[in-house]
């Protein structure tokens, strides 16, 4: 492949940028990153019953929030439609594509009479019969019709970057439409003329477009362009092998972006998604991507969109992410969530205190996404705390009276001496063996009074996160609960 590469990323404003579009913009930004190129950022609006400004936009902030910038553009693809039906008007006045004046319905219905499996074949022959003279009158008369590429005999052949050698039989291919009768190009056409305008060296694209890749290498020949190298990368399907949508859950970058996905892991989880480096690396930096990256690596079968792995890749960078880092993601979450800091309790500390920073240390490493991290945070700011009812049944109203004296003589245990782990663990300890009762028995009841919830980081961080006032109130109000034989949460 030369060195550098100019390539480009095209989206549709037809919708949002989606998982697919997105690794497809990936792999192209890794190449221009990696040959020291450039990438063109197209937007591709010549629908423009579709097209919407809404859609532009959230693509643009879909790539922004991925991190992958662009070298020109955005460019607009309505603004060559000139370019564009020049091309077409070149190529039928150097007889390489002819006027069809045919209605579409008509010419199909006879093609099936006649047992012709192409109509563009008997396309060509009324053009044939109508001449170059005939066409050129009816056409400044004014009468509507299409232009159609005159399909040469023989082969159209490249050498994919991700297939290897391609071929299709051009008698395969229609005499298809490059510009409309109302004057507007067609897909392929406009592709060709943006392509060859924007020098762009190499086509990376999604295995969807491969039927589309003979036609514009046809055009690029007839136009006398030169041909980029294509390389088609594998489809991205859903869990149950079926093409990725929105049956599946969420498949646009904003989703998962308001779902507190981190755009590093969201990178990182996209280029392993039908490329591997080789080895059994998985966690993978930007730069490191950029190094690693290759064509010849990219798998021909699909990939597929594993939301657990996803998962997985956003714990291994929230955890490694420093906490003063993360800590302005976190604060945006708890205010979506109504819980920003101007509702935090007394204690559990202000925005940029240690107090916070060292509740993301504890937090983080247990956490999937920023959502998951805000919740798991509500019993360390909040001045209530919501209470699961199979943690509160199992460890209080199944031994009520043993719940109470535990909880009485944890209390006690705590009330003086140093307040860092390793004391209070020395402390619950020795309140657990003058009980006689093993340190569980101890330690779950008052997990449940600190955080409402069976399962939390270790107890002696919490209790430390939590600072000794805190603790001690809500062990206060679970024994009141306890001891309440009217309380139940059923």
């Amino acid at each position: 492949m030369p060195d550098p590469m100019r390539l480009r990323f095209p989206p549709s404003p037809t919708g949002y940028l989606h998982v697919g579009g997105a690794r497809t913009a990936l792999f192209n930004w890794l190449l221009a990153r990696q040959s020291g190129g450039a990438l063109v950022l197209r937007i591709e609006d010549t629908d423009r019953d579709r097209s919407s400004e809404a859609h532009t936009q959230a693509i643009l902030d879909g790539m922004e929030w991925l991190g992958l910038d662009w070298d020109e553009g955005p460019t607009f693809q309505s603004d060559g439609v000139e370019r564009h039906r020049e091309a077409a008007l070149r190529l039928l006045a150097e007889g390489r594509a002819y006027r069809d004046f045919t209605d579409p319905a008509a010419l199909r219905e006879e093609a099936a009479e006649r047992g012709i499996g192409h109509p563009s074949v008997l396309a060509r022959e009324k053009a044939e019969a109508l001449g170059v003279e005939g066409a050129e009158r009816r056409a400044a008369a004014g009468e509507p019709h299409a232009i159609r590429l005159r399909v040469p005999e023989g082969d159209t052949r490249w050498h994919d970057l991700v297939h290897g050698p391609m071929s299709f039989a051009n008698a395969d291919i229609d005499d298809f439409v490059i510009l409309r009768s109302d004057g507007s190009p067609i897909y392929n056409l406009a592709v060709v003329c943006d392509d060859a305008h924007q020098h762009i060296t190499h086509v990376v694209r999604g295995d969807d477009h491969l039927s589309n890749t003979p036609k514009q290498i046809l055009l690029y020949e007839a136009l006398g362009l030169p041909v980029p190298v294509f390389g088609h990368v594998p489809m991205i399907l859903g869990p149950d092998g079926k093409r990725l949508s929105k049956r599946h859950g969420a498949t646009a970058v904003g989703d998962y972006a308001g779902e507190g996905i981190l755009p590093d892991a969201m990178v990182n989880f996209l280029a392993l998604l039908g490329w591997n480096p080789g080895d059994e690396r998985e966690v993978m930096g930007r730069d490191e991507l950029i190094e690693s990256f290759s064509m010849d690596r990219v798998q021909k079968k699909s990939a597929v969109f594993d939301t657990e792995k996803l998962g997985w890749f956003n714990g291994q960078y929230l955890a490694a992410l420093p906490s003063a880092e993360l800590e302005p993601l976190f604060v945006e979450r708890l205010e979506a969530r109504g819980i920003g800091p101007a509702h935090w309790a007394e204690g559990a500390g202000s925005a940029g205190s240690a107090e916070i920073h060292r509740l993301l240390d504890l937090l983080k490493v247990r956490a999937r996404t920023v959502e998951d991290l805000a919740r798991q945070a509500e019993p360390y700011l909040l001045d209530d705390v919501a209470f699961d009812e199979g943690a509160v049944a199992k460890h209080w109203l199944r031994d009520r009276e043993g719940a109470a004296e535990r909880l009485d003589a944890v209390a006690g245990a705590l009330a003086d001496g140093p307040w860092e782990e390793g004391a209070l663990e020395t402390r619950l300890r020795a309140c657990a063996e003058a009980l006689g009762v093993g340190a569980g028995k101890v330690i779950h009841p008052l997990r449940v009074a600190l955080t409402g919830q069976a399962h939390s980081p270790g107890i002696f961080e919490v209790l430390v996160v939590l600072g000794r006032h805190r603790a001690l109130r809500r062990i206060e109000r679970a024994l009141s609960l306890v001891r309440d034989p009217d309380f139940s949460l059923s």
